[in-house]
């Protein structure tokens, strides 16, 4: 289901506490790592994603989704658009369904939310998971 009703929005980054971030680098200046430094301060469990990289914000660091040993109620991408569809297939293969597949800002993919489209897993393209946070939760 694609989310455009900024109540349900509201909500659902409420309800959900663990984000996978697939593209995690905690370079400062990256929107990445501005991001996700901003949802852990608000109390989210951010788990990191990246194929190369280890120990991303001090924190165990995984090469893919799959490879994460508990469920993630959102996968947050910053992977350019054409890599998302991939990512969509991989979070099918996982035991238990993320409430969401968040692709941030001028990230858009047509593909990945029709792969998704029938699932119980809410798809939101081009947002920014921290503003709308800001926006519409606020800190908690």
């Amino acid at each position: 289901m694609l989310i455009v009703d900024e109540k349900k929005l509201a909500g659902l980054l409420q309800e959900v506490k663990v984000i996978a971030v697939i593209g995690a680098v905690d370079k400062p200046g990256r929107p990445v790592d501005r991001v996700c430094r901003y949802m852990m301060d608000a109390g989210y469990k951010i788990v990191p994603v990246h194929p190369k990289r280890e120990n991303v914000w001090g924190l165990e660091t995984y090469q893919s989704i799959k490879d994460i040993p508990f469920p993630v109620d959102v996968v947050n991408l910053f992977r350019a658009s054409q890599f998302c569809a991939n990512h969509a297939r991989e979070v099918l293969e996982l035991e238990t369904m993320p409430k969401c597949f968040w692709m941030q800002q001028d990230i858009f993919s047509p593909e990945a939310r029709e792969l998704l489209s029938g699932k119980d897993i809410t798809v939101i393209e081009d947002r920014c998971i921290m503003v709308d946070h800001i926006n519409l939760a606020g800190k908690r």
